[in-house]
C-alpha cells in the first residue's frame, strides 16, 4: 500500500464516521495525506485528519480519533491504529500491504515518483546566463546542476518547463572582451579594464584564422569582426561545455534580438500605459518605489542609450507574452540587489510578483584541495571554471556536490572527498547502491532466481524489521519529490538518496537475498529480489532527477 492509497482509506473512513454520526460532509477535504512518523516506535503513518476536522464539527478531537480508529482498523491491510497526543492518529500496516509496495514500484518504474502535482503550470526556468566573455565559473556550474536538477523535477510533478540562457551578446562588456581579443591579436597587453587568460589568446588566434584580414582593418572595425565573431566561438564553446555537463536548454535567448526587434520600446511602451513612467533630467524612469524598491530605475539615459535594466523589463515582458505564468530566475550571490527591483517591475507590468515572478539567489562555491581553496584556472586566468571542476571530480560527482546542498548556502566542493572510492563519498554511497542492485539481478540469474510473475509475489513475506524499514524508505520517494519541487530543492532529492541507501545497506546485510549453495530458492528468495529491484528503480529515478547516472558496475 502506497502513501497515497493509505490516504485514501483515512479519507474513505472518516466518510463513513460522517455518515453514522450525521455530520456534515461538507467539513471533509477532497484529499488528506498521511507521513511518517519522527519516531518508528510510533507506527508506519501517522494522520492528522481528526485534529483538522475537529473544530469543523465541533466534536472533540480525541473522540472523532476513536472513531476512525475503529473505522480504520476494519480496513484490508491495517494491523492496528493508535491514538496519541490530542488526537494523532498513528498506523500500521500488515506485512503483506506494506510489501505491495515492491511491485508497485517495479511495475511502474520510470514513472514510480512521477505525479501532477504542478500540472497546469507554465514555468520559464532562466540559469546560468553567463556572459560570453569568458568560460563557465564555477558560481555558473552550481547553477548548470541545481537549474537543471529542477527542471527535471518541476516536469515530474507535472508542470511545463521552458529551460532558458539569457545569451548577453550586447552592452560594454562585450565591447571590453572586443577590445581584449583585438590587444592579444596583436601581441599587445590587455586593455586595463579588459579580459585576461590563455582563452583570450586562443579565441583570437582562431578568429585570425577565420579571418585573416581582420589585422589590416581600422580598430574600430576590426574591433566589430572579434566582437561578432569572438562571441559566437565563446559561446560555442559555453555550450559545449555545457552539453558535456549534461545542461542543455530549450532556448538561447540574444539580449541583441530584444534591441534589434524594438522590444524595449515596447515595453516602455507598456510600462507607460500602466502609468509608471516618469521623465526627469531628459532620461526616461521607472517609478518602482511605488512596489517598495529602494529607488526609482532609469530606462532611457539623458543621451538616448537604454539600460541594462530596461531589456530586464522587455525580456520579461516577453517571457510573459509567451505564456509563461510563473518566471523563475537563477542569479549569483552577487545579485541579491536585483531582487528588488525586478519584484517591482513585475508589479509596474500590473502582475503580482508574489506570484509571477521568482528569484533563486545561489551562493558561492569553492574548490578545495588539500585544505586550501583552488584559486584559479589555468586557462582563464582569474577564476575556477566548469572544466577545471570536472577534470578534478568528474560529471557525476560534481552534479550531485553542487545539487546536495540548499543553493543558499555557501559550499566547499573537497577535491579529495568527492574522488574517494568509500561510504564517506556521497555520491559513491549512492551510487554504489545503484550497482549493488544491479549486481544482486545478474547474481540472481545466474542461480536460477527470478521474481517470477506478479500474482506469485508473496509480499507478506517480507516482513523483517529492515524489510519494513527499506519499504518505508521507499514509500517516502513521492513526497520527497513533492516537495523538492516545490521548494526549488533539489538537494531534498540527495539527501533522501543517501537515507534510502543507507536503509538498503542495513537490509542486505541482515536480510539473505540469494539462495546459499544447493539451497532451494523460495518465495521469500523472490519477495526479496522484489524488494531489491524496486530499490534499483527508486535510486536510478532519483540520481535522474538530479542528472547523475546510476551505474550497473563500478
Amino acid at each position: 500500500m502506497t502513501p497515497a492509497e493509505l490516504a485514501e482509506v483515512v479519507l474513505s473512513a472518516a466518510h463513513a464516521v460522517f455518515a453514522d454520526r450525521g455530520l456534515d460532509h461538507a467539513a471533509l477535504p477532497a484529499q488528506t495525506t498521511v507521513e511518517r512518523p519522527r519516531n518508528p516506535e510510533h507506527g508506519d503513518y501517522a494522520s492528522t485528519l481528526a485534529l483538522q476536522l475537529s473544530k469543523k464539527v465541533g466534536v472533540p478531537p480525541r473522540e472523532l480519533a476513536a472513531a476512525l480508529a475503529e473505522q480504520l482498523g476494519r480496513a484490508p491491510g491495517i494491523k492496528s491504529v493508535e491514538i496519541a497526543g490530542p488526537g494523532f492518529l498513528n498506523i500500521r500496516l500488515d506485512a503483506a500491504a506494506a510489501g505491495q509496495l515492491a511491485k508497485v514500484i517495479v511495475e511502474a518504474g520510470p514513472e514510480y515518483g512521477r505525479s501532477a502535482t504542478l500540472a497546469g503550470q507554465k514555468i520559464n526556468l532562466e540559469f546560468v546566463s553567463a556572459n560570453p566573455t569568458g568560460p563557465v565559473h564555477i558560481g555558473g556550474v552550481r547553477w548548470a546542476a541545481v537549474g537543471d536538477a529542477l527542471s527535471r523535477l518541476l516536469r515530474a510533478t507535472g508542470a511545463e518547463v521552458g529551460t532558458e540562457y539569457y545569451f548577453n551578446d550586447a552592452g560594454s562588456q562585450i565591447d571590453r572582451f572586443a577590445r581584449s581579443l583585438l590587444a592579444a591579436a596583436k601581441g599587445e597587453p590587455a586593455p586595463e579594464d579588459g579580459y585576461g587568460g590563455a582563452y583570450i589568446a586562443e579565441i583570437a588566434a582562431e578568429v585570425v584564422k577565420r579571418r585573416p584580414e581582420v589585422l589590416e582593418l581600422a580598430d574600430a572595425a576590426a574591433q566589430e569582426v572579434f566582437r561578432v565573431e569572438g562571441v559566437q566561438l565563446m559561446f560555442d564553446e559555453i555550450k559545449s561545455s555545457l552539453r558535456d555537463f549534461g545542461v542543455e536548454f530549450d532556448t538561447y535567448f540574444n539580449e541583441k534580438d530584444l534591441h534589434d526587434r524594438g522590444e524595449l520600446d515596447k515595453a516602455l511602451v507598456r510600462l507607460r500605459e500602466q502609468g509608471h513612467i516618469f521623465e526627469s533630467e531628459g532620461a526616461t524612469w521607472l517609478r518602482t518605489t511605488d512596489f517598495g524598491d529602494d529607488k526609482d530605475r532609469v530606462l532611457r539615459k539623458s543621451n538616448g542609450e537604454w539600460t541594462y535594466f530596461a531589456a530586464d523589463c522587455a525580456y520579461y515582458l516577453d517571457k510573459r507574452e509567451r505564456g509563461f505564468e510563473r518566471v523563475v530566475i537563477m542569479l549569483g550571490a552577487d545579485h541579491h540587489g536585483y531582487i528588488g527591483r525586478m519584484k517591482a517591475m513585475a508589479a509596474c507590468f500590473g502582475d503580482d510578483p508574489e506570484h509571477n515572478l521568482e528569484i533563486l539567489i545561489g551562493q558561492l562555491v569553492n574548490l578545495v584541495r588539500d585544505g586550501a581553496p583552488v584559486r584559479m584556472s589555468k586557462r582563464a586566468g582569474t577564476v575556477v571554471t566548469l572544466e577545471d571542476l570536472v577534470d578534478a571530480i568528474g560529471v557525476d560527482a560534481s552534479r550531485y556536490a553542487l545539487a546536495r546542498y540548499s543553493s543558499d548556502s555557501p559550499i566547499d566542493i573537497d577535491v579529495e572527498l568527492w574522488t574517494r572510492a568509500t561510504r564517506d563519498n556521497p555520491v559513491y554511497y549512492v551510487q554504489y547502491v545503484a550497482a549493488r542492485t544491479a549486481s544482486v539481478g545478474r547474481n540472481a540469474a545466474e542461480v536460477g532466481l527470478s521474481r517470477g510473475d506478479a500474482a506469485g509475489f508473496h509480499a507478506e513475506l517480507l516482513s523483517h524489521e529492515k524489510e519494513n524499514e527499506l519499504l518505508k524508505a521507499l514509500a517516502e520517494f513521492p513526497a520527497v519529490v513533492s516537495s523538492a519541487a516545490e521548494l526549488r530543492g533539489p538537494h531534498l532529492v540527495a539527501r533522501y538518496l543517501e537515507r534510502l541507501a543507507g536503509a538498503y545497506h542495513r537490509f542486505y546485510d541482515n536480510c539473505r537475498i540469494l539462495p546459499r549453495g544447493d539451497e532451494e530458492v523460495t518465495d521469500l528468495h523472490r519477495a526479496r529480489l522484489w524488494l531489491n529491484d524496486a530499490t534499483r528503480v527508486v535510486i536510478a529515478n532519483g540520481l535522474y532527477l538530479l542528472g547523475v547516472s546510476a551505474p550497473e558496475r563500478m
